[in-house]
């Protein structure tokens, strides 16, 4: 990095926080801006702008000025941009720092297509963030980083294995049935449920032989359930299991891939 800066520039894409485009631009005219600052030609700064705004989009939106856009449109423009900060193809790498802060669900899941497809395309995804259903769904390894520090790293099933075991969930159909069903559920895990929300109930078990049983006995009660599901601890658990608190705004600094040759992957910290 310090030898061949120019070089790590045009291999890299860095989209941060919060967007960085200038609102009294349209959506065409920053990214054309930002072809024309890297030195491509007027007509191939606004091929490139045009293809990026297609592809994210926002076509339709591309002669608005930037200051009009919803929060998640100016993400995607953002994104847009760091892609057209590289001078030949795609980004090697693209860091992606808390990219879906402040979106509703709807574009929150358009910012989540988008990540997939940088992958899908053969690019190295390095996303920092809060929301760990995110990195969930989205990563191939995962980082957890508690005080600026590595503390466990893995694939989302080996992180949840930290914590052990699965835990079985119950929402009756009739509310009503909630204590009977929360005694079958204990009697079979051979310990206390928990009640997570006010109509479901939890238990945590060992292996499925136990979530068969639970099955069998529900129906053998004709308590009629809603959901029953059977899973392992979600990402918040092993977070808050490994550091004994939730996730914080400072702990979102970690390292990135070793190689920018690596395989197409996405990684979260």
């Amino acid at each position: 990095m310090v030898r061949h800066a120019a070089r790590v520039r045009r291999l890299i894409g860095l989209t941060g926080q919060y967007a960085s485009v200038d609102e009294d631009l349209t959506g065409a005219e920053n990214l054309v801006l930002i072809g024309r600052l890297l030195d491509l030609r007027g007509a191939d700064a606004k091929a490139r702008a045009a293809r990026l705004l297609e592809e994210f989009g926002l076509a339709e939106a591309g002669e608005r000025r930037a200051g009009t856009y919803s929060g998640g449109m100016r993400r995607r423009l953002d994104l847009a941009a760091s892609l057209a900060a590289s001078l030949v193809g795609r980004p090697d790498v693209i860091f992606l720092d808390e990219p879906t802060t402040g979106l509703d669900p709807a574009k929150r899941e358009d910012v989540w297509n988008i990540i997939r497809r940088l992958v899908t395309d053969g690019g190295t995804v390095l996303l920092t963030t809060q929301y760990l259903d995110e990195a969930d769904a989205l990563a191939d390894a995962i980082s957890v980083v508690d005080h600026g520090k590595v503390i466990a790293h893995g694939t989302a099933g080996e992180l949840k294995h930290i914590v052990g075991g699965q835990t079985v969930l119950v929402r009756p159909a009739d509310a009503a049935r909630m204590g009977e069903a929360a005694a079958i559920i204990a009697a079979v895990a051979g310990r206390p449920a928990e009640s997570p929300g006010r109509d479901v109930v939890t238990v945590p078990v060992e292996g499925d032989a136990a979530f068969t049983e639970i099955v069998r006995r529900l129906d053998a009660a004709g308590i009629a359930v809603t959901e029953l599901s059977l899973r392992l601890s979600s990402l918040d658990e092993v977070f808050f299991t490994l550091t004994g608190h939730g996730t914080r705004q400072e702990e979102a600094a970690c390292p990135a891939p070793r190689h920018s040759t690596a395989p197409a992957r996405c990684w979260a910290m």
